[in-house]
């Protein structure tokens, strides 16, 4: 075969490959950093979320508890506060579904009228979403 012949063989495979190796090994280099970045932000996000899960469980070690409702606004800024670490508050939903107006019956008993309510080991109570430099302070659980 000429070196004529060779040139225009392979002018023709690159024009019919239009993905050349260095043109794959950039779209492979691309998905190895996506990736890389959606792992740390990932790590990142995890991290954070956990961030409040030591306070969570130490308020609840320490006697608060939290009663709310799902429909309650103020609860849901509350929970979203804590995070995934909610999961550890000591939570009372007072809330029935299906009836807006309804209350469980433990939350009765308790005399809860307002949502969030915060009972503390002492029984003292506040009402409305609260803080975490407040509920630290009552608690005596250090802040992360």
């Amino acid at each position: 075969m000429s070196e004529e012949r060779r040139k225009r063989k392979e002018a023709r495979e690159r024009k019919e490959n239009p993905l050349p190796n260095t043109m794959l090994r950039t779209i492979a280099i691309g998905v190895v950093i996506a990736a890389a970045i959606a792992t740390l932000v990932y790590l990142g996000v995890r991290k954070r979320n956990q961030r409040y899960d030591a306070f969570a469980k130490c308020t609840a070690e320490r006697g608060a508890r939290m009663y709310g409702a799902f429909w309650c606004p103020h609860c849901e800024e509350q929970k979203e506060a804590f995070g995934s670490s909610f999961q550890y508050v000591n939570y009372v939903e007072c809330g029935v579904k299906g009836n807006p107006k309804g209350q469980t019956q433990v939350c009765k008993d308790a005399g809860i009228k307002h949502y969030p309510t915060w009972e503390f080991l002492d029984q003292s109570r506040v009402e409305g979403k609260q803080s975490f430099e407040f509920l630290s302070q009552q608690t005596g659980c250090p802040l992360p």
